[in-house]
């Protein structure tokens, strides 16, 4: 789904609202960014009936270039896990 798709699926999913597509597409760009922020100072974000999104540390670790085959080292880093709620598991 992309984002155009998305807006266009909330805009029809909220029947009672007078939403322009250009209000819904700033509702889920604030909501997006209000998810980051609370990722980012919080390192988790639940939702219930849905899941939860939290940082994970990735260690240091050893890798290989896929064109020449070469042995690299890949840097420690951060990254954004999901884990979904089992309301939503139990939906797919």
């Amino acid at each position: 789904m992309t984002k155009a798709e998305l807006v266009d699926a909330v805009q029809k999913a909220s029947k009672g609202s007078s939403l322009s597509k250009r209000e819904t597409e700033d509702v889920l760009d604030s909501i997006f960014e209000v998810l980051c922020k609370a990722i980012k100072k919080d390192r988790r974000f639940a939702y219930p009936g849905f899941g939860t999104f939290s940082v994970r540390s990735r260690k240091a670790r050893s890798g290989r270039n896929p064109r020449t085959g070469e042995p690299i080292k890949i840097k420690a880093s951060k990254t954004v896990s999901f884990k979904p709620a089992p309301k939503l598991k139990n939906m797919l």
